[in-house]
């Protein structure tokens, strides 16, 4: 007979082993947790800390508005008494008393631009400063003289005369200030295959025409939709158009005049780029062109290129 053999017993599983491996992930998912919470916290303060920047600068604005409301009831109430004309300050008036109105809820975009028209309203009010001066020492000056009504009446009258000159004086410097710029002006030529060459260029590979530019930076000018015109005028001194290509007509100087291409834009003082790009469908003569560009009747900028 045989002797029965008997069977070995299976290895008893390592506990420990287990243990340390289930740890291990805890420990793991606990410093995920861990990071994150913290993360999450860090985002908090630097949001809260950004909020309550913000709030403090539009409560800082809001109180130099509130200043020049103030100050805007004072000028209107002084040059009322005094004869003179209030009606810009009474525009202004409404506009900061809107602005007070509105929610005091603002992002730094909209802080900003509220700022600039703060400085805008406080400008005004030094204007107006100077204005009061003139018309108090003009009204002294009425009452010091012993003359007759009619000498009276020709002071005021060449006073206002002069207060009314001034004040369209400043009125085309701020014309002249808010008008657009064009920098940075490029011109290349523009092949089938979009590759581009800068001038002087070769009548026979001279196919189309890009100019580029951005508007320069103007605080003065307001946010408006603006028609840009760009005029190409040969060696001749004639301009280069094709109505069925977007050429058309504009006024300069008093005359109707020719533009060879145009876009109509929202000016927003973001410095904006535009790109012009002409295709005249047939060759240049040799000779030398001129750029111009243009919006609201005034010249922007210029630049040349040369065709050989």
């Amino acid at each position: 007979m045989s002797t029965p053999v008997t069977p070995t017993p299976a290895p008893a599983p390592k506990k420990s082993s287990k243990s340390t491996i289930i740890i291990a992930i805890l420990s793991v998912i606990v410093l995920v947790q861990s990071v994150k919470i913290y993360l999450d916290y860090q985002e908090k303060v630097e949001v809260k800390a950004e909020l309550a920047t913000t709030e403090e600068d539009l409560a800082s604005t809001m109180q130099r508005l509130n200043d020049v409301k103030l100050e805007l009831d004072q000028k209107i109430e002084e040059i009322a008494k005094l004869g003179g004309d209030v009606t810009e300050l009474e525009k202004a008036k409404a506009e900061v008393t809107a602005e007070l109105k509105r929610s005091n809820s603002r992002n730094s975009k909209a802080i900003k631009e509220l700022k600039d028209r703060l400085e805008g309203y406080e400008q005004l009010l030094k204007i107006k400063d100077e204005e009061i001066e003139k018309l108090q020492s003009l009204n002294k000056e009425l009452f010091s003289e012993n003359r007759s009504l009619k000498t009276k009446q020709n002071v005021l009258s060449d006073s206002l005369n002069r207060l009314n000159k001034n004040k369209e004086e400043l009125a085309t410097k701020v014309a002249i200030a808010s008008q657009l710029k064009a920098e940075n002006i490029s011109l290349v030529s523009v092949n089938d295959k979009g590759k581009e060459k800068e001038p002087p260029f070769r009548k026979r590979q001279l196919e189309k025409i890009k100019v580029e530019f951005t508007i320069a930076d103007n605080k003065v000018a307001p946010i408006e939709g603006k028609k840009i015109l760009v005029r190409v005028i040969d060696q001749n001194g004639q301009p280069i158009f094709d109505t069925t290509k977007g050429s058309g007509t504009f006024i300069l100087n008093g005359k109707e005049e020719f533009f060879t291409s145009a876009q109509e834009i929202l000016f927003d003082n973001t410095g904006q780029k535009l790109s012009f790009t002409y295709d005249k469908g047939s060759d240049y003569t040799a000779g030398n062109y001129l750029v111009e560009i243009y919006t609201d009747g005034y010249l922007m900028g210029t630049t040349r290129f040369e065709v050989r």
